[in-house]
């Protein structure tokens, strides 16, 4: 014990100076990063210009500076980067923003804990600034979207961990001298983190950890750790993104496909990208857009743009797909989840509140390269094997508590710039081709930022740009931020009689922009509330909303239901029922006949079946299921305290007198 105790002590104090000796090394100042750009931007426009009207830009624009590829998180900074630099900026997207990876994350805004343990143990200076980088742009990220982002935690390697909105519990199931171990490691992170941190890591009980996650297993619970990170509403912090860009003057499209690169020799004679051609998916129309300079930013679809520019480039995208699962909200605290970075396979899980719903996810396994990702039963049932091993046993985790599956595809890179191909790159890749086509992959959410700044930085330099100022994105508030507080909720039930639970829904998705979408909604027809029609009687999505998202340039049933609103991520079945409204009013802003309404639902339904997971569902419903000789017990005991005349089967009239009888023992004395 005292040998193993003597490790602690040293690999501790080893930790502490490793880490303030690369701070040392750095010279790292800490000033918080949460005012607006200074004043070289130009003002935002009061109001958003229409699809049209970006589609008209677009056509008769003779040139542009920058044209972005891809309308994801990446590709959104790219193109606020570019715009607030002065630089005349295009972005098109093929299909619409965030409907591909950066609509199906984790949801987390993390700063790379598992880099500074390598960092640390390997004295890596390399690993120690991406953590200082995600640590940075985590602050940042919280600061530019306070309404879509709050404080939330991410996992540490090698520990049973519990996570919440502000908080993050380890639990350990490992000896009681380890902890010691671990608690100088987040305290590391934090020391890291600085005046960037967003709360101070600290240890709690294990009989306090209970009392917080109750629905967690006893079994050898021993103590456990708190730190914070980050989560946020992935798809609406990325169309922030882009309604911020759009309104400092960018020109930006959904739906529209690139399908050709252009070309033309440079005063060398050799081949250079000068801008693409482009159709709108919905229209068939197409047109060229001309640019000095063309950024790949499209996920997993990256080498496809590639190969358009150079046949014989090498393909650099290892695609990984991860399966996440939504479950009722009751299968965690309202402030408190769990993640575990030991899974039966090694793989890591976790368990996240998030929208008043449970995400559980992920898995981790190769896949192809399709637009349209399918979760697998296998994978389901991956997922919940997984969380029956960290929940108490008085807890029943059902098949059938499955609202809602996704699949997203991670887009991990090799790096081109370099000779092996055998390693995928540890970030992100920047890659300029001989044609000047400059490729921006890999990386995550966190980074989008700097991410967008390096792809414009290389814009700049590579095709001669003359921006008006360096980069202004670190600080830059994002659509909604401006007038948002906390208790912002609070004026829109007082002055237009919206719901609490609505009002709170519409301030935290939409910021001081809430007010606006307050202002289409309709009159109930009841005492209370006054206005704000419900889209579902189980959630707080109102008909105005749908309104105000074709005002977000939606386009069809799909970009409301999944990205827009997040219904189809929170609950497939009720997406059914509130589908055939939404697709109505719909219509009704966008002129569709009936026609385009039952092609729009029926396209709407095969997103439902294969990407949101319902056919799954289904076919769960008649596929065997294998119990335990203890649940076989013990729904046999349930099964017969309903068929008390031995019947073999239960009525309709069984339930009644079983309620009623439950009904009676309830009633006070």
């Amino acid at each position: 014990m005292s040998s193993r105790f003597y490790k602690i002590v040293l690999g501790g104090c080893g930790s502490v100076l490793a880490v303030y000796g690369l701070c040392k090394y750095e010279n790292i100042t800490h000033h918080p990063h949460v005012v607006m750009a200074d004043g070289s931007i130009s003002k935002p426009k009061l109001r958003l210009p229409s699809r049209d009207e970006q589609l008209n830009a677009l056509k008769n624009t003779p040139e542009y500076d920058i044209l972005v590829i891809g309308g994801g998180a990446t590709g959104a900074g790219v193109a606020l980067d570019s715009i607030s630099r002065g630089l005349k900026t295009a972005l098109v997207e093929l299909d619409d923003f965030s409907s591909g990876t950066s609509s199906r994350s984790t949801k987390l805004i993390h700063g790379g804990v598992r880099y500074l343990q390598k960092a640390i143990l390997q004295l890596d200076l390399e690993q120690y600034r991406m953590v200082k980088e995600a640590l940075h742009e985590r602050a940042n990220l919280l600061a530019i979207a306070p309404h879509l982002s709050y404080p939330l935690p991410i996992y540490f390697k090698t520990l049973k961990i519990f996570i919440g909105r502000g908080k993050q519990i380890f639990i350990f199931h490992k000896k009681w001298w380890q902890v010691p171990y671990y608690w100088v490691g987040i305290k590391a992170y934090d020391f890291v983190a600085g005046r960037q941190q967003v709360k101070s890591s600290y240890f709690l009980s294990r009989s306090r950890a209970l009392e917080l996650f109750p629905m967690l297993k006893k079994d050898k619970l021993c103590g456990a750790l708190v730190y914070y990170d980050g989560q946020h509403n992935d798809a609406r912090m990325n169309l922030a993104i882009i309604i911020t860009a759009a309104r400092l003057g960018a020109n930006v499209a959904n739906h529209v496909a690139v399908t050709e690169l252009l070309k033309k020799p440079d005063e060398n004679g050799v081949e250079k990208v000068c801008g693409a051609r482009v159709k709108d998916q919905l229209s068939g129309k197409e047109w060229v857009i001309h640019a000095k300079s063309v950024i790949n930013a499209t996920g997993p679809f990256t080498d496809s743009i590639r190969k358009m520019d150079d046949q014989k480039c090498p393909m650099i995208c290892q695609p990984s797909a991860g399966v996440h699962i939504v479950l009722p909200a009751y299968y965690s605290p309202d402030n408190m989840g769990l993640l575990d970075p030991a899974t039966s396979d090694g793989r890591v899980i976790f368990f996240l509140p998030w929208q008043k719903m449970t995400i559980a996810g992920t898995t981790d396994r190769p896949c192809e390269i399709t637009h349209h990702p399918s979760p697998t039963e296998d994978e389901i049932q991956f997922i919940l094997n997984e969380v029956k091993n960290y929940l108490t046993p008085e807890i029943t985790v059902r098949r059938g508590d499955v609202m809602s599956v996704w699949s997203g595809i991670r887009p991990l890179v090799l790096n081109p710039n370099k000779g092996s191909t055998e390693a995928l790159a540890r970030n992100h890749v920047l890659h300029v081709s001989d044609s000047n086509l400059i490729t921006i992959a890999g990386g995550k959410w966190t980074t989008y930022r700097v991410m967008a700044k390096e792809a414009v930085d290389a814009a700049v330099e590579t095709c001669r740009l003359n921006p008006k100022s360096d980069c202004q994105t670190d600080g830059l508030l994002l659509e909604g931020a401006s007038g948002w507080t906390p208790n912002m909720y609070i004026r829109l039930v007082q002055d237009y009689g919206l719901e609490s639970e609505v009002a709170q829904h519409l301030a935290n998705t939409y910021g001081d922009r809430a007010f606006t979408v307050a202002k289409h909604a309709s009159l109930t027809g009841k005492r209370w509330p006054i206005i704000g029609r419900r889209l579902h009687e189980e959630f707080p999505y109102i008909e105005a909303e749908v309104r105000y998202a074709v005002h977000e340039y939606a386009c069809t049933a799909v970009d409301v239901i999944a990205r827009r609103l997040r219904l189809s991520f929170l609950n497939v079945q009720a997406t059914e029922e509130a589908l055939p409204l939404i697709i109505s009013i719909m219509a009704e802003e966008l002129n569709w006949n009936r026609s385009k309404q039952k092609e729009e639902y029926e396209k709407a339904m095969e997103f439902l079946r294969t990407e949101m997971g319902q056919d799954v569902n289904r076919k769960a419903r008649v596929t065997p299921v294998n119990f335990s000789k203890d649940e076989i017990a013990s729904y046999t005991k349930k099964f017969q305290t309903l068929d008390k005349d031995r019947k073999g089967y239960i009525t309709i009239n069984d339930l009644r007198q079983s309620l009623k009888a439950q009904g009676e023992k309830s009633r006070p004395g």
